[in-house]
Formats: C-alpha cells, sequence, structure tokens
C-alpha cells in the first residue's frame, strides 16, 4: 500500500499542491491516504487524503481531501442526518456528476460539476453521490461538521 499511497500523492501533486498551514504549527502535507474500493458501493477507487490530526477542527468531524483518480470511480449514495451532520464538497480540480436523492431510490436532481463549486448536504433520509466524469483525477476537499445541538 505505501508505493500506491506514494503514486496517488504524485498524480494529485500534478494539479493542486496540498499543504496545510495550521495556527502555530508547522506548515504539513498529506499525513494519511486511505483507500476505499469501493466507497458506499460505488464503483472504482476513491482515496482520502488526511491532512488534519484528531483536534485540529473544532466541530468538525471531516476536513480532507477526497481524490476519485479515473472518470467513473464514484463515492456512492450515503447520508448524513441519522449523524447529525452537514457536509460541503469544495471541487478543486476536475469534473463530476453530483447526484442528490431523497430516501432510498428517489433520484430528485443531478448536476454538472466543475473546479470552483460547491456543494452541501444535511437533513434526514437526504442522500448524495459523485462520479468523475473527466479525464483528469476529480479531487475534491470535504469539509463534514456537526449540526448544532
Amino acid at each position: 500500500m505505501e508505493e500506491e499511497k506514494k503514486q496517488i500523492l504524485d498524480i494529485v501533486s500534478q494539479y493542486i499542491d496540498i499543504t496545510l498551514t495550521p495556527f502555530g504549527k508547522p506548515q504539513r502535507s498529506v499525513i494519511d491516504v486511505e483507500k476505499r474500493a469501493p466507497m458506499y458501493d460505488g464503483a472504482g477507487v476513491v482515496y482520502m487524503l488526511s491532512i488534519f490530526e484528531k483536534g485540529d477542527l473544532v466541530n468538525n468531524r471531516i476536513g480532507t481531501y477526497m481524490v476519485l483518480p479515473n472518470k467513473g470511480d464514484q463515492a456512492g449514495f450515503h447520508e448524513h442526518g441519522s449523524k447529525k451532520e452537514q457536509e460541503l464538497y469544495v471541487l478543486v480540480n476536475g469534473q463530476g456528476e453530483y447526484i442528490e436523492r431523497e430516501g432510498l431510490d428517489n433520484i430528485t436532481r443531478k448536476f454538472n460539476l466543475k473546479k470552483g463549486n460547491v456543494t452541501s448536504i444535511q437533513g434526514d433520509n437526504n442522500y448524495h453521490s459523485i462520479i468523475n466524469t473527466g479525464n483528469e483525477p476529480l479531487i475534491i476537499f470535504v469539509v463534514t461538521t456537526y449540526e448544532k445541538q
């Protein structure tokens, strides 16, 4: 897996520079690479590139880069309401199809997204998925926050 991690970091570095500048701490880059094949019953492979250490983020569960390296790679449908979360996708490279649905099988909207677009999801029984539709890696910065209790 170490060679695979290096390969995905080499691919991503052709498109963006992942450097975190945490207040009062040294700059750093990716601290962990997690491979998900499949991710939420999606297609292909998705990599999660972590840059934050535990305790770095307040009220956030996730602040990470999600990389779908190949056309057709997909983060499958999943929801956040049961965990009382809101999730943002910030597309930093590539293009993809973002799909929303209410419930388990009612697709309600589809969007073609590109670099700079942002999506948001929250609430019970709402699901989302994203598929790489381009010839470059789809790189998304994902922020998952806890809903106010």
